[in-house]
């Protein structure tokens, strides 16, 4: 499954306003919440939230992969956000994080749930891809740059 088939182009922040973690998970969910909106908000947030209580997803190099399963989806949902300022995210290498991808699935998946967050973190992974990202100059850029790097991949 490939991350574009995933996350679409309405569920992407540029921008994102946020300067603190629970603030960026709350913005996440917000732009997943404009792809299904039979989403509520507090339980995606609260979802998010248990999730980094047992660890944060901020993976390092400025890439955070908050994610979490939700009974009340049948399918995984992709959301993308972009700080230029960069949010501490409790990071395993201690640096801000700057780009967040956000995937909520359904409760039963495991494979395909894995198997995603691997491609995302294989994608983060190159600092050549991170900088496309960083100097991307909309959401369209950022979704145009998505595909032709996992293209790639």
């Amino acid at each position: 499954m490939k991350i574009v088939d995933l996350l679409n182009p309405a569920a992407i922040i540029p921008d994102l306003g946020a300067a603190e973690k629970d603030s960026v998970l709350e913005e996440l969910a917000g732009a997943a919440i404009k792809v299904d909106k039979e989403l509520d908000r507090s339980e995606v947030v609260r979802v998010l939230q248990e999730r980094e209580r047992l660890g944060s997803t901020g993976i390092g190099d400025g890439v955070a992969i908050p994610h979490g399963k939700l009974g009340s989806i049948d399918q995984l949902l992709l959301s993308f956000g972009r700080s230029c300022k960069g949010v501490d995210f409790d990071s395993l290498d201690g640096k801000p994080a700057q780009l967040f991808f956000l995937l909520l699935a359904p409760e039963e998946s495991v494979g395909v749930h894995l198997k995603t967050l691997a491609r995302i973190s294989k994608l983060l992974k190159s600092p050549a891809v991170r900088q496309r990202l960083l100097g991307a100059e909309s959401g369209d850029d950022l979704y145009r740059i998505i595909g032709e790097e996992e293209e790639r991949l």
